[in-house]
């Protein structure tokens, strides 16, 4: 079921009309890819499954990539990203989405004017 709402939560991401700043949106890093770029940099998953439903908690940590001089450079992509994730419709194929929740972010400057922000979700789904 993970694998399944990894690849319904990209989607939902390429499907972004206001994304389109991004040269691309994948399941990980990409290799030949210039930034900005998001990817899935981890994912695990717990049960959370009911008495006649199987069900599961899934974390995603996903990394923004970007170029840029100043911290707050890609503070307008990130609550971009931030709305579409949240705004991600419940009835999905196979499961259905319960319930979105942030976690947290984190920045960090890397070697030739690179920008890594992570930002990590947590969410419930319910199989159908």
């Amino acid at each position: 079921m993970e694998r399944q709402f990894r690849k319904s939560l990209l989607e939902w991401l390429r499907d972004s009309s206001r994304l389109t700043r991004l040269n691309a949106i994948e399941e990980e890093s990409p290799l030949s890819v210039s930034p900005p770029w998001l990817g899935i940099a981890a994912s695990a998953s717990t049960d959370w499954s009911t008495k006649d439903r199987k069900g599961r908690e899934v974390r995603v940590a996903l990394e923004l990539l970007s170029r840029g001089d100043e911290p707050g450079t890609d503070a307008d992509l990130v609550e971009t990203i931030e709305d579409r994730i949240t705004a991600m419709p419940a009835g999905q194929d196979g499961f259905e989405l319960v319930n979105v929740h942030f976690l947290r972010a984190r920045a960090q400057r890397r070697s030739n004017n690179l920008r890594a922000i992570l930002i990590e979700y947590r969410f419930r789904i319910l199989e159908i």
